[in-house]
C-alpha cells in the first residue's frame, strides 16, 4: 500500500477525526471515574480523560481556518466503525472490560495511528501538526504502558481473563466491520 500525499482537507479531515474521537474519549473514561471502586484505576482514568480532553484542544487548534472551511464540518468519526465503538465502550460495565478496553484496543490503535501519520508528515507542510503528533503520541505511549500494568494487575482469575478476551475480541471485531 503506497500512501498519498496529503492534501489541506484530507489533512482536515485526519485531524478533525481526531478531534472526534479525542473528545469521546474524554466524556467515556471521564465519565467511568466515579464508578470505579479501584483508586488507582480510578486515578488513572482520571489523568488519562484530562490526556484526552487537552489532545482534542490541541487539535481543534490545528483545522484549517480558511475563509473556504468551516472547522467543525471536519469533526466527524475518521471511519463509520468508530461511533458503534464509543457507544459501546461507553456499556463497558466491568473495571476489566473498562482496562481491556482502553489500554488493549483503543490506546494501541490511537498511538499506532498517531505514528503513521507521523511517519507520512513532512516537515516543510505539517510541522505544526508534527509536533502535536509527537505530544500526543509521548502522552498515548505512556498511558498505554501504565494502563496496560493496570490490565495485567486486574486480570488475576481464569474467568477475568476469559471476560477480558472476549470484551477485547467484540471490540476488535467493530472495528474490523464485522
Amino acid at each position: 500500500m503506497v500512501d498519498e500525499p496529503w492534501t489541506l482537507v484530507g489533512t482536515a479531515r485526519t485531524v478533525g477525526g481526531y478531534v472526534w474521537l479525542e473528545e469521546r474519549l474524554f466524556e467515556v473514561v471521564g465519565g467511568w471515574v466515579a464508578s470505579v471502586p479501584e483508586a488507582d484505576i480510578k486515578l488513572r482514568f482520571d489523568a488519562d480523560s484530562y490526556h484526552h480532553a487537552w489532545h482534542a484542544s490541541l487539535w481543534r487548534e490545528r483545522l484549517p481556518t480558511l475563509s473556504q472551511f468551516v472547522p467543525d464540518d471536519f469533526v466527524a468519526p475518521a471511519t463509520p466503525a468508530l461511533e458503534p465503538v464509543m457507544a459501546l465502550l461507553g456499556q463497558a460495565a466491568t473495571t476489566v472490560e473498562r482496562v481491556v478496553a482502553l489500554y488493549r484496543v483503543v490506546v494501541p490503535r490511537l498511538a499506532v495511528g498517531y505514528q503513521h501519520h507521523l511517519v507520512r508528515a513532512t516537515s516543510a507542510s505539517d510541522g505544526p501538526i508534527a509536533r502535536a503528533l509527537e505530544l500526543v503520541l509521548s502522552d498515548e505511549c505512556r498511558d498505554w504502558q501504565r494502563g496496560e500494568a493496570l490490565v495485567q494487575g486486574a486480570l488475576i482469575s481464569a474467568a477475568e481473563v476469559s471476560q477480558a478476551a472476549a470484551w477485547q475480541g467484540r471490540l476488535e471485531a467493530l472495528l474490523a466491520g464485522e
